[in-house]
């Protein structure tokens, strides 16, 4: 990097804090603050803050994303969205912005929030202001605060009070995510196969997405878990084996960008047979540093570029926890009640756990609906003849037979929830074309779009927000 790379990008993102209150309240509905019942303006310096940690739960597929863009989106982000909840109940001070309140997330949130327990103790006499309220001994039950102004496909789960120095990112020691798919196509001892080799530290740039906004430099992450499990089957409902549902369960200490389905697009053209299982540590020998499968194999070529292939629909992936060390985090739920650990806590009144079953239940109706139709379908269209996995069809790409008019067959190689990448050929990985080296794909953002960029914040910053 340049030798002042560090600090535009640290002032970038300063700046993109700051504008973002004027950017998102443009079009929102956040109203002035004013104290309810009051009709007084609501001084948020006035009263006390605390900082306190969020889990919550989303339908990813309703947003565009989780994390706050400043352009821009088809759809909102959940960030956006939990920000503009906050704000209106009036928990954080919108003006200020996610950067004046202490925003950050690591699929939690951790945010100062306004609080009905004072930040100065409650055996002291409370400031000499005549507009802040008498001292509660009670604090806010923020879930259900927020989830009577969140939209149904995001809900607070739990709040913990954390220290002034906690940080979701930074504090999390580490995160686990699950991707769901059927067993179509697909074998599933390969793909465990060549998921164990994930297992340990790695250079994982060529099972990523490169972003050249966050200019790394340092690719290897550490994977500790990576097992795929059976979740439902229907054979015991007699029906074919293809509709059951495995897991991968994917636990490390970090990720980067886009990362788990770029493993998983690779884990399905090794399940389809369309790649050895060899191919996920060859595609992490970066520096010749990993090894083949067995003794017997001959040495693993060097990839150094990350070859062009297309990660895994983003459907069946979740983030399913980001785990903190228990003096960290104390998850409550409200009600004066507080749950043990992630455990239920049935003292807590509310109905959220039947909001989420009844989601549950039409999912179920709704499945077993699309199962009928596709019933009704197949008997005026016949299913198509299956070509995977290899292992089970006896088939090779040179094997494959020819359509009666002698052409070959449209192939679907499988991307998960329900997606294809349809030709008729497929060109092995490691014979596809190379991206850029990531020294060349940084330096030409920072002179492009990285530049432009600087303007663009500049512009909308308008000289009436501080760097500082």
């Amino acid at each position: 990097m340049f030798e002042n790379d560090a600090e535009i990008i640290a002032k970038v993102r300063r700046r993109e804090l700051h504008i973002l209150p004027r950017l998102m309240m443009e079009d929102s509905t956040i109203e002035r603050a004013i104290s309810p019942g009051t009709g007084r303006p609501f001084h948020f310096k006035d009263h006390p803050v605390r900082k306190i940690a969020v889990k919550f739960c989303y339908s990813g597929w309703e947003y565009n994303g989780l994390a706050y863009q400043i352009d821009p989106t088809p759809l909102p982000t959940v960030e956006e969205v939990l920000f503009r909840a906050f704000a209106k109940t009036r928990l954080v001070d919108a003006e200020a912005g996610l950067d004046g309140c202490g925003w950050e997330r690591c699929g939690r949130t951790d945010v100062d929030t306004d609080s009905d327990l004072p930040s100065f103790d409650l055996d002291d006499d409370p400031p000499s202001n005549s507009s802040v309220p008498p001292p509660r001994t009670q604090e806010l039950h923020y879930v259900s605060i927020l989830n009577r102004i969140l939209p149904p496909t995001i809900r607070v789960l739990a709040w913990s009070p954390v220290s002034p120095d906690f940080s979701a990112r930074h504090n999390c020691q580490h995160r686990h995510y699950k991707y769901f798919f059927t067993a179509r196509d697909l074998d599933i001892t390969l793909m465990q196969r060549a998921a164990t080799t994930l297992v340990g530290e790695h250079d994982v740039r060529n099972l990523s997405k490169l972003d050249p906004t966050k200019q790394l430099t340092q690719f290897r992450r550490r994977i500790i878990q990576a097992d795929i499990a059976l979740v439902s089957s229907q054979q015991q409902q007699g029906k074919d084996d293809d509709d059951a549902v495995y897991v991968l369960d994917l636990v490390g200490s970090a990720f980067l960008y886009h990362q788990v389905r770029h493993i998983m697009a690779v884990l399905f053209l090794v399940g389809a047979g369309l790649e050895h299982p060899s191919i996920v540590p060859t595609l992490m020998n970066v520096d010749g540093s990993e090894r083949p499968l067995s003794q017997s194999d001959p040495p693993l070529p060097i990839v150094d570029r990350k070859p062009d292939y297309q990660m895994a629909d983003a459907l069946p992936l979740m983030l399913w926890e980001c785990a903190f060390a228990d003096s960290d985090v104390r998850w409550q739920t409200g009600e004066d009640h507080t749950g043990s650990g992630d455990g239920p806590d049935v003292r807590v009144k509310g109905d959220l756990y039947h909001q989420l079953h009844a989601v549950h239940q039409r999912s179920l109706v709704h499945t077993t609906l699309e199962a009928h139709f596709l019933a009704a379908t197949a008997r005026y269209h016949p299913p198509p003849p299956q070509y995977f996995p290899f292992s089970k069809t006896g088939l090779t790409m040179s094997t494959i037979p020819l359509l009666a008019n002698n052409e070959p067959p449209v192939l679907g190689v499988p991307l998960g929830g329900g997606t294809y990448r349809r030709g008729v050929k497929y060109i092995p990985i490691l014979l596809r074309k190379r991206l850029d080296h990531v020294e060349v794909a940084n330096a030409r953002w920072r002179t492009g779009k990285g530049s432009r960029r600087v303007e663009r914040v500049d512009a909308a910053k308008n000289g009436t927000i501080n760097d500082e």
